[in-house]
Parts: structure tokens; sequence; C-alpha cells
């Protein structure tokens, strides 16, 4: 089996559980935020509904500059609940077809991060797929959960019931 066919499923089993997690939240919460160092639930939304594009960006390029010439890049923020999940759709289904084109040869190249033109970290895009996609969106989509109890909305199960739902 290769690199992809075995990363998809557990892609696909994420990015389920990131869309339940993100159709919760409301419009009228977007600029709510825990602590004043904390993004607002629709910046961090919007990070997680982007983070798939990544998968992509990494398969189809060798490295990512979020700092070109200095000036870090921003992420676009959605302005509504249907703005986000539109976006992260359109980034799921491309990820996944990315992933599903790439072979094993193309997942072992390495891929670097840099920052104003420097690596910060070179790994094999296998592991970036891994780390700086899926790893990255699961640790945010549970920083939503953390948001949706604070705010009394009813958090989704995950790996298995939440104090709010049965299953899975």
């Amino acid at each position: 089996m290769s690199f992809s066919q075995s990363l998809l499923p557990e892609f696909d089993h994420e990015m389920a559980n990131t869309r339940k997690t993100l159709e919760r939240i409301p419009d009228e919460k977007f600029d709510w935020k825990p602590h004043q160092k904390s993004f607002a639930m629709g910046e961090l939304a919007s990070h997680v509904a982007n983070l798939p594009g990544w998968a992509t960006l990494t398969i189809t390029s060798d490295s990512f500059d979020m700092a070109p010439g200095g000036k870090e890049l921003k992420n676009p923020t959605a302005s509504s609940a249907s703005d986000l999940l539109a976006t992260f759709d359109k980034n799921v289904a491309a990820a996944r077809e990315s992933i599903a084109q790439a072979t094993d040869e193309d997942l072992l190249k390495p891929w670097s991060l840099l920052s104003n033109g420097q690596s910060v970290l070179t790994m094999p895009k296998i592991a970036v797929l891994r780390s700086f996609v899926m790893n990255h969106i699961i640790h945010h989509r549970a920083q939503l959960g953390v948001y949706l109890r604070l705010n009394d909305i009813p958090v989704p199960s995950i790996y298995g019931p939440s104090a709010d739902e049965e299953g899975m």
C-alpha cells in the first residue's frame, strides 16, 4: 500500500470530525475569545478551514515562505459560518485529490518551511502532511472544542462520546 493510500482513511476521518466542529461555530461568536492573547473564534476556525490547503501546497511545491521579504503572510478570515464551511470543503477536496495523486517518491521528497527566505525546518513531505497538516488541524480543532464548551455550545463527539453527544 502506498503512503497516500494509507493516509487517506485517516485524512477522511479527521476532516469529517473537523467539519462537525466547524459546523457548530455561530456567526455571532466570531469575535469571541477566551483571553486577550487568544485567537478570536472566527480567526481560529478560519485557520482550521485553511489548513487543509497546506496539503496541496506541500505536495505541489518544495517550500513555502511564510514571511517573504520579511512580511508575514496572513490567512484569510471567513466572515460567516457558511463562508467558513465553503472554504474548508474546497480545501479538503483539493487536499484529498492531491494526496490521492501523490506517489511515494513525491511524498519522500524534502519540503522546507521558510521565513524571509531562511529555512525554519525541512522534512519529508509525508511528515509535513502528518505534522503541519493533520496534527495541526487536530490541535486547533481541540482548541475550538474548548471555545464551544465555554460558550455553552454543544461539543461534537470526535473519538468517543462528548458530554453533549453519545456517539461518534
